[in-house]
């Protein structure tokens, strides 16, 4: 990995295990294998927009951290993984059962003792770190364990040292962590953050913020001194706040296959057309196309192409023949 590096990502990566939709786990005798990861997620579909795009990890040296790394190789994504000893540390894994009205989706986490629990920045091939211009990583990776959160802090404040841009997507999991301690571990990053993604929701259940996105984007970026902070508002679409000036975007239409990666899909979209030279309008534009298309595939990667989302961006639809 050497050479300019256009984003680099820090995460877990799961495998998602997944029984034929309208099949319950008690049931199933098949399931569907896929990699799903927040931060990879977003490597993947900004790699896949043109993006060079390099993820960061810890894995064990097994078939299953192997079948992590081809996946998402297979996606343009270069990887650096410490490999660890599979005879003391695992792959997490996650079950989602999908199901329609009343009963909704299910999600089951089995990630305890997974490589990346042990991570230390030494270990990690950070040369792409040295040469990025962005780095992203999110609010679930310190929250696994503290070596990850130690890790977190330490490639944020590297990243920073090296030049890049530093983006967070605070990715709140209750299943992980209350949002008193989220809050602390938090605004302690923030320190090393230049781009905060925030939904709303979150903004004001874990970071105590109150009033609508842009006020919520204001005092955000008063505190912090970030030098930019998005408010994703659902259905609502997203607001964007730099050096003072406020940007919004709806959202597009999408019919829902699957809507897990979606706010990933959105980050990727937003750097990927950053990246690219666009500014901050046509980031949030790209972001939500991504978002839309990433609700229409299977899975937790946006798999998608640069054309889907100009596409989207213009109109454009119907049968492609």
């Amino acid at each position: 990995m050497v050479g300019v590096t256009d984003l680099v990502t820090f995460g877990e990566t799961m495998l998602r295990l997944s029984p034929p939709r309208g099949v319950r786990l008690e049931t199933a005798r098949n399931l569907g294998v896929q990699a799903g990861g927040a931060e990879s997620n977003v490597a993947v579909g900004a790699a896949r927009l043109g993006a060079d795009a390099v993820w960061l990890s810890k894995l064990p040296e097994s078939p299953l951290g192997r079948r992590v790394v081809s996946e998402l190789r297979s996606h343009g994504v270069r990887t650096g993984v410490a490999w660890d000893d599979p005879e003391s540390s695992r792959v997490g894994t996650y079950y989602l059962e999908h199901g329609g009205e009343p009963r909704g989706t299910t999600v089951i986490y089995d990630r305890a003792d997974a490589a990346i629990t042990t991570v230390e920045p030494g270990e990690l091939p950070t040369a792409a770190l040295e040469s990025a211009d962005r780095f992203h990583t999110t609010g679930i990776t310190p929250a696994l364990s503290d070596r990850a959160a130690e890790t977190t802090t330490a490639l944020l404040r590297a990243a920073g040292e090296a030049g890049a841009t530093r983006s967070f997507d605070l990715n709140y999991r209750a299943k992980l962590w209350d949002p008193e301690t989220a809050r602390a571990a938090y605004e302690e990053l923030f320190a090393h953050v230049d781009t905060l993604f925030v939904p709303r929701r979150d903004a004001r259940e874990v970071l105590g913020r109150e009033g609508d996105a842009v006020e919520i984007a204001h005092g955000l970026a008063a505190e912090f001194d970030f030098t930019t902070v998005v408010v994703t508002r659902g259905a609502e679409g997203a607001v964007a706040l730099r050096n003072g000036a406020v940007y919004e975007q709806g959202v597009y239409d999408a019919e829902t296959f699957d809507a897990i990666g979606t706010g990933d899909a959105f980050v990727a979209g937003y750097l990927a057309k950053r990246l690219d030279g666009g500014d901050v309008a046509d980031g949030l534009e790209w972001a939500a196309a991504a978002a839309a298309l990433k609700r229409t595939v299977d899975g937790d990667l946006a798999v998608i192409s640069p054309e889907d989302v100009a596409a989207v961006v213009d109109g454009a639809g119907g049968i492609d023949r």
